[in-house]
């Protein structure tokens, strides 16, 4: 299983540089986590591409081509400032962060789960599922649990 050190590093660096796009490598887990930040406003769009740009039209990722697909992130600023100010990993390679729907649902609504601090107004918080990768509100509807991810302010 890939994991989402390198997408929350690049990501944040992203930002802290004031660029208008970034590359990462191009994985499942990464085109879902992107997909997640694009629909909840964080970026301004996602496509996919090789190291040098964005395809200008379709490319399919081919064994022969994998090494030199990325996906390309437009980061999305509101007055000069990033709207995305922090972005980091909960779950870590020596510890791992799961949490069942009642640990969630403790989490969402303010309150401390398994040593993870609260989630805040205006925070998200990315889940490793069953079904896939979703959202914290996502999985509280389908009353899932998994391993905690990441969460973004």
């Amino acid at each position: 299983m890939t994991v989402p050190h390198d997408l929350c590093a690049r990501v944040q660096n992203g930002f802290r540089a004031r660029l208008a796009s970034i590359a990462v490598p191009e994985s499942k887990m990464n085109l879902a986590i992107s997909l997640i930040l694009y629909h909840q406003g964080f970026i301004s769009g996602v496509q996919r591409g090789d190291v040098q740009r964005p395809d200008a039209i379709f490319t399919p990722t081919t064994p022969q081509n994998i090494t030199r697909r990325r996906l390309w992130l437009d980061l999305k600023y509101r007055d000069n400032e990033p709207v995305l100010k922090y972005m980091s990993c909960v779950s870590k390679g020596s510890k791992r962060i799961y949490m069942n729907v009642d640990e969630l649902q403790l989490w969402a609504s303010g309150q401390r789960a398994k040593f993870v601090k609260p989630i805040q107004p205006g925070e998200i918080s990315i889940l490793s599922t069953s079904k896939g990768i979703l959202e914290l509100r996502d999985a509280l509807e389908l009353r899932e649990g998994g391993e905690v991810l990441c969460r973004v302010w």
